[in-house]
């Protein structure tokens, strides 16, 4: 009883978990199949989840909540070396970088369901086909299924189904009619071979096709371009290449994964022009249309999505219609779902608006601080008198007809008018009402709101603070709720500088001249400045007193980094990267050429001291020789004239007499005569 409870048991286990290979984890389409598939419970209908987020918790969970008892277990490949350094994702149970076939085979083999995604990078269809077509797969003995997971491109070149009507769809029953895109051959000839090899053992081993239309959501794949242009804001009218009138098969990536059971896999495609409903969402509001060459310019657009952005196809998924009561993700399409797929977009690309506000005094070192800020988190720097300058010169553009669509719900000569009225009648300055009016709409820009803010020294009182953030009529109601309420353009991290008035004063005295100069940094300006900050900051009420009332407490200069935490925007792209490895490359070589020519000019010098130090050394040397002669010669002086009178005499004579009588030994004979004849000795 206890062999067959044990058997149960495993028999059991069996059903109640399945392997899944997926190849490319770290792509697009790949990575969301297989979040969704983790979170998935084998034999669990999937219908009707449409609503399901499978980005939630993600981070929260750990590896072992993560993969759990029942569910799918992710296996697969990943095409990027750093992504397994990195470490696989939590919903992964496996990953491997650059298999050899026969280890390869041996994982395939050991998975319950085998998903290859060739709609991103072609170099996949290569290994797709050997996976399928390779591998004696009639004489498995376990069920196992094999999904294709291919383009709509093989259907580019489709003759219409009623020449006299283009714009009758292709359905599912149209498949065996499906012509393919020239770069396209080889995904429908894997396509084919799929269908054929499931018809080999059907009963062990299934395989299915689908042909999934442009993938949008989730981060965006082949769109990535036309969001990221939009929401930079970098260019101000955003490409449509070509005539834009072509109709391009679309389907959100969670209508893919979420809506389509394990089982049963078809196709559902909508058909939009979107671009200009996303630069409008996105971004400046404005497309212009470029010649189709021009794509070929775009790094990010590779030759694989050029050639999907021209198709025009029609293609309508009937049969999962009639038979399938699904809840669709967006099945009215992406223009009509463009705030959720935005939403999407940033909340997966972690996109999300940095709200910053520095206050303090005047000349305490705002802007410097801002500017850093703005440089180091991609932010924009907003000043009051810059936003108000801008301000000023749109309208006046809007009016000459240079930009018609410039301007604010009154006509655009009616506010520059009342604008210039107001700023004459207050000395060159404007009401704080039409200052709130202009940073509020400068606040709300796409630019604002898409990357975020520094804003500058403003607001500067309780009630400026009050009115440019109060919240509007279309605001959520927690925010409504809040006492005082506030709207979306509130900045979230709240730092206030400040230093003594002797320490300002000082500070403006010692900048130059020409910084001084048309500034409002002269003595009498600034000291007024200072004086009305400092009376405003005296009150109960101040703009920080406003911030503290709403939970947004003012934090340290200092711990700006820590606060406000790591960028929440695009790193550098390509072309910002080279130029920067190149401008590092150049300062790299000036620097080691800098380097080198100090080296050389140091050595020289230090030859040329040595030079003249053996010079000045030489040349003491021989003086302190010639010193030492000079002092040798004159200190033997009266030695020689001593030995000359009173030796020099007896032994020349005492020489002569040894010469004359040649002793045996010459040397005692003179040393007798002379101990005999000196003088000195009577």
């Amino acid at each position: 009883q206890l062999l067959f409870a044990e058997m149960a048991e495993k028999v059991e286990k069996v059903h109640r978990t399945k392997r899944v290979f997926i190849n490319n984890l770290d792509s697009y389409a790949s990575k969301c199949i297989g979040k969704f598939l983790s979170t998935c419970v084998v034999g669990a209908s999937v219908l009707g989840s449409g609503e399901q987020d499978v980005e939630e918790d993600d981070e929260r969970l750990s590896q072992d909540q993560k993969i759990k008892e029942g569910t799918f277990h992710i296996v697969g490949t990943c095409a990027n070396k750093n992504s397994c350094d990195d470490g696989r994702p939590t919903y992964v149970l496996e990953e491997y970088f650059q298999l050899k076939r026969e280890d390869l085979l041996e994982c395939l083999m050991e998975c319950d369901i085998i998903i290859y995604n060739i709609t991103e990078h072609a170099d996949q269809i290569e290994e797709a086909s050997w996976a399928i077509s390779g591998r004696p797969w009639y004489v498995i003995y376990q069920p196992k299924m094999y999904i294709l997971i291919s383009t709509v491109m093989t259907w580019a070149l489709s003759k219409p189904v009623d020449p006299n009507d283009s714009e009758i769809p292709f359905t599912e029953e149209d498949y065996r009619r499906r012509r393919a895109h020239p770069n396209f051959k080889e995904h429908i000839n894997i396509e084919k071979v799929v269908v054929k090899m499931g018809k080999t053992n059907s009963s062990l081993f299934s395989t299915y096709v689908v042909a999934s239309g442009v993938q949008y959501g989730m981060g965006e794949q082949l769109f990535h371009f036309f969001f990221k242009t939009s929401w930079l804001g970098d260019v101000p009218k955003v490409p449509i290449f070509g005539e834009g009138t072509n109709i391009i098969p679309t389907i959100h990536i969670n209508d893919l994964l979420c809506h389509v059971s394990i089982d049963h896999l078809s196709l559902k495609v909508y058909v939009k022009q979107v671009f200009h409903t996303i630069t409008y969402v996105l971004g400046p509001g404005k497309t212009q249309r470029v010649p189709k060459e021009d794509a070929f310019l775009i790094r990010d657009l590779s030759q694989m999505d050029i050639d999907t952005l021209f198709v025009n196809l029609r293609i309508e998924a009937v049969y999962l219609k009639e038979n399938f009561n699904i809840q669709w993700a967006c099945e009215s399409g992406l223009v009509d779902n463009i705030d959720r797929v935005v939403e999407e977009y940033k909340q997966t690309r972690g996109l999300l608006p940095v709200r910053v506000c520095i206050l303090g005094p005047p000349a305490v070192g705002k802007s410097t601080v801002a500017e850093r800020i703005c440089k180091h988190y991609k932010l924009h720097h907003i000043r009051l008198k810059e936003t108000i300058s801008e301000t000023l010169t749109r309208l006046e553009s809007a009016v000459k007809m240079e930009d018609p669509e410039a301007g604010d719900s009154a006509t655009s000569s009616e506010l520059l008018e009342t604008l210039r009225e107001n700023m004459n009648q207050n000395g060159g300055r404007l009401d704080d009402q039409y200052v709130i009016r202009i940073m509020r709409d400068k606040l709300k820009s796409k630019l604002c709101r898409n990357q975020g803010f520094v804003l500058d020294g403003f607001p500067k009182t309780y009630e400026q603070a009050k009115d440019l953030f109060y919240a509007d009529e279309d605001e959520p109601e927690e925010m409504k709720s809040k006492i005082p309420p506030f709207n979306k353009i509130i900045p979230e991290f709240v730092f206030s500088l400040d230093s003594t008035d002797e320490v300002l004063k000082n500070r403006v005295l010692n900048l130059p001249e020409c910084l001084v100069e048309g500034t409002s940094y002269s003595q009498e300006q600034f000291l007024r400045r200072l004086s009305s900050f400092r009376d405003s900051n005296m009150e109960d009420e101040t703009v920080l007193s406003y911030f503290e009332e709403l939970d947004i407490h003012t934090e340290h200069i200092e711990r700006i980094i820590m606060s406000v935490g790591k960028p929440k925007n695009y790193g550098a792209t390509s072309q910002e990267e080279e130029e920067e490895e190149r401008r590092s490359a150049d300062r790299r070589l000036r620097k080691e050429s800098q380097e080198r020519a100090d080296t050389e000019r140091m050595e020289t010098a230090e030859a040329q001291q040595r030079a003249a130090r053996w010079e000045e050394w030489s040349k003491c040397l021989e003086e302190s020789k010639k010193r030492e002669q000079d002092l040798l010669e004159a200190q033997s002086v009266p030695l020689r004239n001593y030995l000359m009178k009173n030796v020099m005499p007896t032994l020349t004579q005492g020489l002569i007499e040894c010469c004359k009588t040649r002793p045996q030994d010459p040397v005692d004979f003179l040393a007798e005569y002379l101990f005999k004849n000196n003088p000195q000795v009577e």
